[in-house]
């Protein structure tokens, strides 16, 4: 055993040492004849120095004899869980899953194990994911227990299956997504047989939910390294099988010739959003849209005359596409809306340096922006991806220049709430007219000249509603 595993194995006898709750519970189970193993994830983020306040358990206990050992102890207790053997406890501000060992088998349809009780802690290890998730710490002994080499592929930075990659993925596909989704949070490489496996049985992800594939998907995006995922996702096939548009994207090249192809552009744009996300941690949703700006541009490739590609309009069929594929994924609406709207004004900007925008046209940018404005800057930025340094330099500049005009007229208006100058109870009041369209026409008649000529005075305000409900007819 190296020093360095020594320390390591120290360092999870000294946590639970120094954390009586889970020593106390590891008593309780003691007591009544049963084991109690700190496992999984938690004896993982342990070595790691990561352990958070969620630790996994399991046991010989079935879960209503857990239920009883934890009644009167636990600060509170669920079981939502429980048909899976699972039963969830409280306890000084930890959030504890006690799990009966397994040595569960699944229908070969779905995802869904069906459930069998285990009677020891190797079968248990056994049926987990990899080899780093099938380490497990007795309690209150601290004994640790690492069959499959679990510590020594933790410290090579390996993602390996404790049986054969193709048992494993074949009992559960989703642990094909799993495992790109840790190489991207943990940054550690896939083993290559793991890999052989993904892509020979990518197909089989087809059996598992859109909703479960799009969380496992949120995670590595939200990773601290999802371009190696990615990477992983495309090149195995499992890409092609909940979100084809990335993988597609390999086909285009990009208009201004200076990368390899759209595939490669946006990776480099994901990643250049990750830099500008700041302290915050990761953002989804700006992540999300980063990956998905350019998917319109294989639908609207064309080739001019002189031999030059273009994709014209590929922000609005990319805005289109987006909301179909994360509708697919069952993504929330709210989180769809934001990553859609991010698509379709990436490309909003170009064109500033030219000279075009007048104050109106920053007022709409704003305006259209709404609370994405933030994101649509870091979004906007990411995507300068050009070689050219003096080019770069350019777009940077021109960027920082739109960012001071929308501050300056910040400073003069109020655009992030942007209103017409009369409200509908003044427009109902100076036309005589109900609630209703008309009052709807008006108002936003009076906000689109708002944004135009920015704020009215009063009188300027009353006299240009009159012009308008002339015209329209509202008034002789």
């Amino acid at each position: 055993m190296s020093e360095l595993n020594k320390a390591q194995r120290n360092a999870v006898a000294e946590l639970l040492r120094v954390s009586p709750v889970a020593d106390e519970l590891g008593r309780r189970f003691g007591a009544a004849g049963h084991e109690l193993h700190l496992v999984g994830g938690s004896v993982r983020d342990a070595l790691l120095g990561r352990l958070g306040d969620d630790l996994d358990f399991c046991t010989d206990a079935r879960p209503e004899q857990t239920l009883a050992l934890v009644k009167g102890w636990a600060d509170g207790v669920w079981e939502t869980g429980r048909e899976f053997g699972t039963i969830g406890i409280q306890k000084n501000g930890l959030r504890i899953e006690i799990t009966t060992f397994r040595a569960e088998a699944y229908d070969g349809v779905t995802r869904n194990p069906v459930v069998q009780y285990g009677d020891n802690l190797l079968d248990d290890l056994r049926r987990r994911d990899f080899t780093i998730n099938a380490m497990a710490v007795s309690l209150p002994g601290h004994d640790f227990t690492d069959p499959f080499g679990g510590l020594d592929d933790l410290a090579a930075g390996l993602i390996r299956t404790p049986d054969s990659p193709a048992l494993s993925f074949g009992d559960d596909p989703l642990r094909m997504l799993r495992a790109a989704r840790f190489a991207a949070k943990l940054r550690f490489t896939v083993d290559k047989p793991v890999v052989e496996a993904m892509t020979e049985m990518a197909a089989d992800l087809d059996r598992i939910t859109a909703e479960r594939i799009r969380d496992e998907f949120t995670k590595l995006l939200s990773g601290a390294d999802p371009i190696a995922g990615l990477r992983l996702l495309v090149d195995t096939g499992l890409a092609d099988r909940f979100i084809p548009e990335i993988s597609g994207l390999k086909l285009e090249i990009d208009e201004h010739a200076q990368h390899k192809d759209v595939y490669e552009h946006t990776l480099i744009v994901v990643s250049n959003a990750i830099r500008l996300e700041g302290d915050a941690g990761p953002d989804f949703v700006l992540r999300m849209a980063a990956l998905m700006h350019d998917i319109g541009k294989p639908a609207t490739k064309a080739v001019g005359r002189d031999g030059r590609v273009s994709f014209h309009h590929h922000e609005v069929v990319g805005a289109r596409l987006t909301r179909q594929r994360m509708k697919a994924m069952r993504f929330p609406k709210d989180v769809t809306s934001e990553v859609v709207e991010l698509v379709a004004l990436h490309l909003r900007f170009y064109g500033y340096g030219r000279g075009e925008w007048t104050d109106s046209a920053v007022r709409r940018y704003v305006t259209d922006a709404g609370e994405l404005l933030p994101r649509l800057h870091k979004l906007t930025r990411s995507d300068c991806t050009t070689r050219n340094k003096r080019k770069a330099a350019a777009l940077s500049a021109d960027y920082d220049a739109l960012e001071e005009r929308i501050s300056r007229i910040e400073a003069e208006e109020d655009l992030a709430r942007v209103r017409p100058d009369l409200d509908g109870n003044a427009i109902m009041e100076l036309l005589g007219v109900p609630p209703g369209p008309i009052v709807g026409q008006a108002w936003r008649f009076l906000k689109e000249l708002r944004l135009d000529r920015g704020p009215l005075d009063r009188d300027e305000a009353e006299a240009e509603l009159w012009r308008w409900a002339r015209e329209h007819g509202h008034i002789s």
